[in-house]
């Protein structure tokens, strides 16, 4: 398989809209890896290809911030992708802040490769804070709200 350039132009696009930092592929004796790195808050992609490619070290994570305890249950995210607080740009929000929810309500919407992921409240409750912007991007265990 050869990887070509609008296949590469595909994977720079997931990398850019996804919370990843690298995509590495190997396909026999082609392998090619992109990296994005942020320098002072600007995401920049570079790819590199090499023949063989030698095995990828891990990428270190920042530490995470301690958290202020919050009040009720975290929803969290299923998956990584981009939050949306409506299911279209001019509608209105599926929740806000002091709304009572059911189990199984639909409180948010996430993008994930063009698919839209309508997420349920997984109990009943009041939304007590909503910690993420529209069309932020997500990452998996992510929360989203929480509900008391």
């Amino acid at each position: 398989m050869k990887f070509d350039i609008e296949y590469i132009e595909q994977l720079a696009k997931v990398l850019s809209n996804a919370s990843l930092t690298e995509i590495s592929l190997e396909d026999g004796d082609q392998a090619i890896t992109l990296r994005k790195e942020i320098i002072t808050g600007a995401p920049v992609i570079t790819t590199t290809a090499a023949q063989p490619a030698p095995a990828a070290a891990p990428v270190a994570q920042p530490a995470a911030a301690k958290e202020e305890v919050k009040r009720g249950k975290p929803l969290t995210s299923p998956m990584v992708g981009t939050f949306y607080k409506s299911p279209s740009p001019d509608a209105k929000p599926f929740v806000e802040v002091g709304q009572t929810v059911k189990e199984g309500d639909v409180v948010c919407i996430v993008e994930a490769m063009k698919l839209m992921n309508e997420i349920e409240s997984e109990f009943s409750g009041k939304i007590v804070e909503i910690c993420v912007e529209d069309g932020q991007p997500v990452e998996f265990g992510q929360v989203l709200m929480y509900i008391e």
